[in-house]
């Protein structure tokens, strides 16, 4: 019997991406997905309402933070493979293929690479280097599977981390299985850079990543980023 997908996007405010997203994986879901969830963090434009209207299930998180909210959807996911997507990127259209091939190759987790959605040569720059397996390269936005068993053995998603929790779990499934980095791009949103500058955003993720390995706080850490750069996710 073929495995199942469940696909669980977090989003906050995420109006005017969560349709474009949505349609695309419901074009390119060749009939391997268990269900589309979206579990939101309270936000207060119309994207419960867009998502519901769109037919996948919408839960709405008693706890705002990515790695509460995707521990939400995955409470609510039937299939026996978790594809865990950010509200800006777009997997390929052939994700469904993708991850069931790194299954049958011996690969119980992984991500893509990405890049931009933009032609600026430093933000190029940037997607060049997620081809490469070190823990710095990696981040949410290149999507993340894993088999519900592996990720129930490590626990999931940290439920107090709110920022940093993509890397945390990345780390445990490195540990614990080969870790697949699928050679396709995902396509994510570069409005970080369109509401900051290039090298600010780029400090704000080296002190963050560094502060992490260090040992910071959670709070500590977000103040950090509020700080250097504006985010929609915080």
């Amino acid at each position: 019997m073929a495995l199942k997908i469940s696909i669980i996007i977090p989003t906050y405010n995420e109006a005017n991406s969560i349709v474009s997203l949505l349609d695309h994986l419901k074009k390119y879901d060749r009939d391997r997905v268990a269900e589309i969830i979206v579990a939101d963090g309270g936000s207060s434009d119309n994207t419960v309402l867009l998502a519901r209207e769109s037919g996948v299930i919408c839960i709405e998180s008693e706890q705002k933070g990515r790695a509460a909210q995707m521990n939400a959807g995955y409470r609510h996911a039937t299939g026996d493979l978790l594809y865990f997507v950010h509200a800006d990127s777009l997997p390929p259209a052939s994700y469904t293929d993708d991850l069931l091939q790194a299954i049958e190759e011996g690969y119980p987790s992984g991500c893509y690479r990405f890049r931009f959605n933009s032609d600026r040569f430093l933000l190029k720059v940037n997607s060049y280097f997620t081809r490469f397996d070190r823990i710095m390269c990696r981040g949410g936005d290149q999507t993340l599977f894993v088999t519900r068993n592996l990720f129930e053995e490590l626990g999931g998603f940290r439920d107090d981390y709110i920022i940093m929790e993509d890397y945390d779990l990345i780390e445990k499934l490195q540990r614990a299985a080969p870790f697949k980095i699928i050679p396709k791009d995902v396509i994510v949103s570069a409005r970080k850079y369109d509401n900051n500058y290039y090298l600010q955003v780029n400090l704000a993720n080296l002190v963050v990543f560094m502060m992490y390995f260090a040992g910071a706080g959670q709070q500590t850490m977000v103040n950090t980023y509020k700080k250097l750069i504006q985010h929609p996710k915080f």
